[in-house]
């Protein structure tokens, strides 16, 4: 249904399951979307009327992820290297890597690049324009 609130469930990435929190998401005007896999479920494709992919190096990402394992979830480094190189890595490579090709528009540099990050917002502000012009003519009419 459109328009109407949802409450999305809470991911514990510590203990790697749903907790039974929920966070409400108001229906908005544009909402975005972000996930590692979400290109690679057409149905969810379908929906999107931008689809990005923000591409980033494989050194990077997994120094973003080092960090961020042993700093925010309390991981070893040794936990951390195992996981990237049997599971991390060999899924990337198998499931979100190809999935760029269903993009609208791919970002090289890992969202630091300014001139793509400019076009997509160009892109947002006209969408919502067209938006507002379309339901000022429905409230006209």
């Amino acid at each position: 249904m459109v328009g109407v609130p949802v409450r999305v469930l809470v991911y514990d990435f510590t203990a790697h399951r749903r907790t039974d929190d929920t966070i409400l998401v108001e229906p908005a005007p544009i909402i975005l979307v972000d996930g590692i896999l979400i290109l690679t479920k057409r149905k969810l494709r379908d929906l999107m009327d931008i689809k990005v992919y923000v591409d980033t190096d494989a050194d990077v990402r997994f120094i973003r992820r080092l960090q961020r394992d042993m700093h925010e979830r309390g991981r070893s480094l040794d936990s951390v290297v195992q996981q990237y190189l049997d599971t991390v890595r060999p899924m990337h490579l198998k499931f979100v890597e190809p999935s760029k090709r269903y993009a609208d528009i791919i970002i090289p540099g890992g969202g630091h690049n300014r001139v793509a990050m400019e076009m997509v917002v160009s892109r947002l502000q006209m969408l919502l324009r067209a938006r507002e012009e379309l339901a000022e003519e429905e409230i006209a009419s």
